[in-house]
């Protein structure tokens, strides 16, 4: 057992390492001609200096709520909250760098093949993968021994290792709003001026807004992503570590809480190994090459995890504990294979719903021949189907892995979920690399041949973002109920002296949790207003470009690009800011009001409910957001195939509207909703220890 520990921190830091060497094999690539190197030159500018305006925002806030953290609870959980915040904030930071270098290079390699594209681009999304993985395991195992070593009371220990989750998330939601609001105020500003007022291509340097769409792609998709996945990665191994305290004592203990971050660790190993089997084939399929890779890493990680679990049983059986256990190795070992099997279902689900090839996506095509307002109407329709088949499936893997090992075999499975976070955000950020090297391809005037394979490459990323995102969400609710759990047991420790039932026909938990599926709504409304008119101030300002700089249209002069990335990186740290306290107040503002009006008994019933209530709509609200809004990308890209008129026509102008509404659906509130849904409860349990000591 004294091995674990240097054994999990040596997973971390080989996930690191590898990041730091496929880093040095990115910059070694060809950049590019000169024409573009300066177009990514100046899309990494902006992209850093967007990011450094933001961390420092967040930092403010950060800092207040580390002190508050520190004066009222304990100098432990402000270190934790702290840890948790900086590692986030340093692997979207690092992201963002590699995919803006990643970018141009990606357009270069597809000058001579869609193989060396597609290698460049996978390895630029492996590289923050890994160190997304890496910084996790490493900051959750590190602090974790040093809470150890600390001879702390243990609630103090598990107080500390919530806190460090709560930093993580809080950078999330800051860096999904920010970023969110950024690129699609750009996209949507660019999109109606450029491609449906003026009819110019997407990716043209006369238009004023190019740059910061390509710019918003970074910092929200590379950067946003990196941080969303990063604190869903954390929140679900301290979560799965909670439970094991709560359930199990002494040796045993340390043990299975040591057990998440195990898996974690091997699993690790198993993305490692399965980035090298992402190899293009004789047919082409993108696809299929990363699916291999995907598929690899699931066999990998699960020969891994059994080996892992054996030992661990074994070390049980050693101590003595066998016996006592409420579940057989068996069981746990069925709960970690149902952990590698949805996230597989989830991916052929909304491949289905978001790929070119399939019915959803053609729907959406078809509906825009007769105009915009029937593209809209199907685009929300395949919205809301697009929720069905994963909510069955989360049912059914939350229904085997219950009955396995009651709500410890939930949390082992939402552990092995997200174990695989390094191979799945390398499918994601390869989304964002490709689309902006499609962008610099078209800028720079590459053949034809050329611009196809960026095309391709860009269709497949849509689909591998969606995914990403649809698999952030499930393993989400997994995790909310996980801390929920945790929620009523320091309920139950803290005030023992209140029951709480969670009763329909109780009219407070009703109360909650009609409050708590508002929640997810409102915070949706408030991202898709801060959208609406992040794009409106774009609009207004290309409107304005085109009208006084005078050969713009012509190309004769260029735009000032600087304008409107100074302008959205102003809209979107405004705009961030209301959104991302309504989690963070909206559980202490409830219990406030009907503490002071009824009593705590009640507070804490509306409180529970509520966090009930985030989670279910909040599930729901994202899923169909994220597939919804990729499924209105790849009808526009369908039609601009050359599908019922191609690129001008009269159905293309109608996709080109869907994927505009589709955008801040897909790239701002929908990915957004995930860590909205555990900041609520985690503001919850912090909210107790608070009241418990005052």
């Amino acid at each position: 057992m004294d091995l674990l520990i240097p054994v999990i921190i040596s997973c971390a830091v080989l996930a690191v390492l590898y990041s730091l060497h496929a880093s040095r094999s990115i910059l070694a690539a060809n950049p590019g001609t000169p024409e573009m190197q300066a177009i990514g030159a100046t899309i990494q500018q902006g992209a850093q200096t967007y990011l450094n305006r933001q961390y420092k925002t967040i930092g403010i806030a950060g800092t207040f709520i580390a002190l508050l953290l520190g004066y009222f609870l304990s100098p432990f959980i402000a270190a934790g909250f702290i840890i948790g915040a900086l590692l986030s904030g340093l692997a979207g930071y690092v992201g963002m760098n590699v995919s803006v270098r990643a970018n141009g290079r990606t357009a270069e390699a597809a000058r001579t093949g869609l193989a060396p594209a597609l290698t460049v681009a996978f390895k630029a999304g492996a590289i923050t993968g890994m160190l997304v993985v890496g910084l996790g395991l490493l900051g959750i195992v590190t602090y974790y021994s040093y809470l150890i070593n600390s001879n702390i009371d243990q609630k103090l220990l598990l107080e500390s290792l919530v806190s460090l989750s709560f930093g993580a998330s809080l950078i999330s939601i800051f860096a999904r709003l920010g970023g969110g609001i950024f690129t699609k105020g750009a996209d949507v500003g660019a999109d109606l001026v450029g491609k449906i007022e003026l009819g110019i291509p997407e990716d043209d340097l006369r238009n004023p807004a190019v740059i910061a769409d390509m710019i918003g792609d970074n910092v929200g998709d590379c950067a946003g992503m990196a941080a969303d996945l990063f604190e869903t990665y954390v929140v679900t191994i301290v979560a799965s570590m909670l439970l094991a305290a709560i359930y199990f004592m002494g040796p045993l203990q340390h043990l299975l809480m040591l057990y998440p971050l195990v898996i974690s660790a091997v699993c690790i190993i198993g993305s490692l190994l399965g980035t090298f089997f992402v190899r293009l084939r004789g047919d082409n399929k993108v696809m299929k090459a990363l699916y291999k890779g995907f598929l690899a890493t699931l066999i990998i990680s699960a020969i891994l995890v059994y080996g892992a679990t054996r030992w661990i049983f074994r070390e049980i059986k050693t101590l003595g504990f066998l016996d006592i256990l409420p579940f057989t190795e068996k069981n746990i070992m069925v709960c970690a294979l149902t952990g590698l099997i949805i996230p597989a279902l989830l991916f052929l689900i909304t491949e289905y719903y978001t790929s070119l090839a399939y019915r959803p996506v053609k729907s959406i095509a078809a509906a825009s021949v007769p105009g915009h307002a029937t593209n809209i109407i199907q685009g929300l329709a395949i919205s809301m189907e697009a929720t069905a088949l994963p909510l069955i499936i989360i049912s059914v893997g939350l229904i085997i892995a219950y009955l396995n090992a009651s709500l410890f075999g939930v949390a082992i499975t939402a552990t092995t979920m997200l174990a695989i976070a390094g191979i799945v955000i390398a499918l994601d950020v390869f989304g964002p690399v490709t689309d902006n090297a499609g962008g610099i391809a078209a800028m720079a005037k590459f053949p034809a041949e050329a611009r196809h394979i960026t095309e391709i490459l860009d269709a497949v990323g849509n689909t591998t973002k969606a995914i990403t995102k649809g698999y952030a969400i499930a393993s989400a609710s997994l995790a909310s109920l996980i801390l929920f759990t945790a929620f009523g047991e320091d309920l139950a420790y803290y005030f023992p002296h209140i029951k709480v039932d969670f009763s329909l026909m109780d009219p407070f938990v009703l109360i909650g949790l009609f409050l708590g599926g508002l929640l997810p709504y409102l915070f949706g409304a408030m991202g898709m207003k801060a959208v609406s008119r992040a794009g409106r101030a774009v609009v207004i300002e290309v409107r304005r470009q085109f009208k006084e700089i005078k050969g713009l249209l012509t190309g004769t002069h260029m735009p000032d690009y600087s304008k409107v990335v100074d302008l959205l990186t102003r809209t979107a740290l405004r705009e961030m800011i209301a959104p991302a306290l309504l989690p963070l107040l909206a559980p202490l503002i409830l219990y406030g009001l009907i503490h002071t009006a009824v009593g705590q008994s009640q507070a804490f019933t509306a409180l529970g409910a509520m966090l009930m209530g985030t989670t279910l709509t909040g599930l729901l609200l994202a899923i169909s957001m994220t597939s919804g809004g990729a499924a209105w990308d790849n009808a526009k890209k369908y039609i601009e195939a050359g599908h019922y008129g191609g690129k001008g026509s009269e159905a293309h102008k109608a996709a080109v509207t869907g994927d505009t509404v589709g955008d801040p659906y897909k790239d701002t509130v929908g990915p957004a909703i995930n860590p909205m849904i555990k900041i609520t409860t985690i503001v919850a349990i912090l909210l107790l220890a608070i009241l418990a000591r005052y």
